[in-house]
């Protein structure tokens, strides 16, 4: 397994899509407003990836995780946690996020945050396991019913 932090030579844009696209297709039924995965496009993720801090897993030769991190003034959000369906259970995710608490603490961020929707239960349950812990409920726009949830793990200085 290969971890690599992407850069101008990534070329594999639609794989990473792919993967994106078949990591988060159990909740296309489930979670109301759509994943804004569904929007993604190649350029639209190439873009997504300079304008933050993008790694992906490899194994042998497959991509079958990613992560992108984008610092805010007092944290580093992760969004896009990504893991091929046929990878799970590996502790891809959590290596994944280990490099999210090193690219924090590199930064001089005190915590992590994310965004989880309300409907995915089983997510809230696998982040409180890995530390993380709710901090805020928050409504998509259009919305008046509570749409996510936002999780935050405060990492040791």
């Amino acid at each position: 397994m290969t971890i690599l932090r992407l850069d101008a030579d990534f070329s594999r844009w639609d794989e990473l899509l792919a993967l994106i696209l078949s990591s988060f297709a159990y909740m296309n039924d489930r979670i109301d407003p759509p994943s804004s995965a569904l929007g993604l496009t190649v350029e639209s993720l190439a873009a997504k990836a300079q304008a933050e801090i993008a790694y992906v897993v490899i194994e042998d030769g497959a991509l079958v995780g990613c992560i992108f991190l984008r610092p805010e003034a007092d944290c580093l959000y992760v969004g896009k946690l990504a893991v091929a369906p046929a990878a799970e259970r590996r502790g891809i995710g959590r290596r994944l996020l280990g490099i999210a608490e090193d690219t924090a603490r590199a930064l001089s961020l005190p915590a992590l945050r994310l965004e989880t929707r309300i409907e995915l239960t089983e997510n809230h349950a696998v982040f409180g396991r890995w530390g993380f812990e709710k901090t805020a409920e928050n409504a998509h726009p259009g919305f008046t019913r509570v749409t996510s949830i936002e999780m935050r793990k405060r990492l040791p200085i």
